[in-house]
């Protein structure tokens, strides 16, 4: 049972209530801001006008598990790609980081979206 747990705790919805480089009125500017991971741990995010499809993996880490994904997509219609990871806080709550390559990173902190 643990092992299915562990398969399925990144997916889902998280809505982002905080980034570190933008404030709430440009990240939820189009939509609300948020990362969505698949089962088959492929995803999705935007924030302000920001967009991306993420493909990523469950890594295991001294302090933990993240999901580590790199991503394709726009940045004001304009080509963008980086790199990023997510950890679990608890079961409703993740941080993590998103990459521009070559240029910014953010770190942000969401919360699971209840079905």
């Amino acid at each position: 049972m643990k092992k299915e747990k562990d398969k399925t705790e990144f997916l889902g919805k998280w809505h982002i209530y905080e980034m570190s480089e933008w404030d709430e009125g440009y990240f939820n500017m189009e939509v609300q801001a948020y990362v969505k991971i698949d089962t088959d741990y492929m995803g999705s995010f935007q924030f302000g006008l920001v967009c991306g499809q993420m493909d990523g993996k469950i890594v295991e880490h001294p302090n933990g598990k993240r999901f580590e994904f790199t991503w394709d997509g726009n940045d004001e219609c304009d080509p963008a790609q980086g790199s990023g990871w997510i950890k679990l806080i608890d079961a409703n709550t993740i941080e993590g980081t998103i990459k521009f390559h070559p240029g910014d990173a953010a770190t942000f902190s969401a919360r699971r979206v209840k079905k």
